[in-house]
């Protein structure tokens, strides 16, 4: 009685084919990549023509990008750059410019490179006035050159002689004095 042969079904490899035809390639020729099958050439589940199915050992796109390289990236493409500086000049000021100065001033707006900032007395808005051209450079040191070209600086705010929701659109106090 002849011996049957059991059928072979043809099928497409799977990672354990793959993985001991790649064993075997290496073992017959050390040192010389496995090359691939003649028929593996169909795409698969999970795989495109014409693209590696492994990133291999360099990092490229598909590989998880660091979060600061993915923020820089979305920063530079919306365009915030200019935004997170003049945020950067007001949320560290008191850092930039040092604790003595920062609990006298305060700054108001960052436009076009000129920066205006609001002391609380006459005596800070001069001295401020004499160090603005340091304030300038430091700010710029810290912030990159060019962020700040100028600054404005104002006294306190006059106080407001409105008095209620009626009030007479006069000179102030002097309006009584004759």
């Amino acid at each position: 009685m002849p011996e049957s042969t059991p059928e072979v079904e043809e099928t497409s490899p799977d990672g354990l084919d793959l993985a001991r035809e790649a064993a075997r390639a290496a073992s017959l020729a050390p040192g010389v990549p496995a090359k691939r099958r003649k028929g593996s050439g169909a795409a698969g589940p999970g795989r495109r023509r014409g693209r590696s199915r492994f990133s291999g050992a360099h990092p490229d796109d598909r590989d998880p990008q660091p979060l600061g390289f993915s923020l820089d990236r979305l920063v530079s493409y919306r365009g915030w750059e200019t935004d997170l500086r003049v945020q950067g000049v007001f949320g560290r000021w008191g850092e930039l410019v040092g604790a003595e100065v920062a609990s006298h001033s305060t700054p108001e707006t960052l436009t076009d490179g000129k920066l205006v900032v609001r002391t609380d007395s006459t005596a800070w808005a001069t001295q401020l006035r004499l160090l603005a051209p340091t304030l300038v450079r430091r700010l710029n040191e810290e912030l990159g050159h060019g962020t700040v070209l100028v600054i404005e600086v104002l006294g306190p705010h006059g106080p407001s002689w409105k008095k209620g929701p009626r009030s007479a659109g006069g000179r102030g106090p002097r309006d009584t004095y004759g």
